[in-house]
């Protein structure tokens, strides 16, 4: 029996992932690193399928050969994700100020 893998998803519209697709030449390293199959391919260039998959770590932008991709890898949604789930709240990295906003 085959079971589908889950697709996990962050913070909606958090993620920092941005693809430059004029840049993109289409040799798919990303989809090869990303653990999350966020990208996908459309003719001879990479896109984006599912930004809300990414977890920011960074692998994309460090092995486009052509720098297409940026994304700011670290604690991002990531440490939100963690605070949430210790705290029993929803996602936050407290950066939007004292209120504790999720602004990731």
């Amino acid at each position: 029996m085959e079971h589908a893998m889950k697709r996990w998803h962050y913070i909606r519209n958090g993620s920092s992932l941005k693809l430059d697709s004029e840049r993109c030449i289409g040799c798919s390293a990303c989809l090869q690193v990303c653990p999350h199959q966020v990208f996908g391919m459309q003719g001879r260039k990479a896109q984006i399928l599912d930004r809300d998959a990414c977890m920011e770590c960074g692998a994309c932008a460090r092995n486009c050969p052509v720098q297409a991709l940026q994304v700011q890898p670290g604690v991002g949604c990531v440490a939100a994700i963690l605070i949430g789930k210790l705290r029993g709240t929803a996602p936050t990295c407290e950066c939007g100020g004292s209120k504790g906003g999720a602004c990731c």
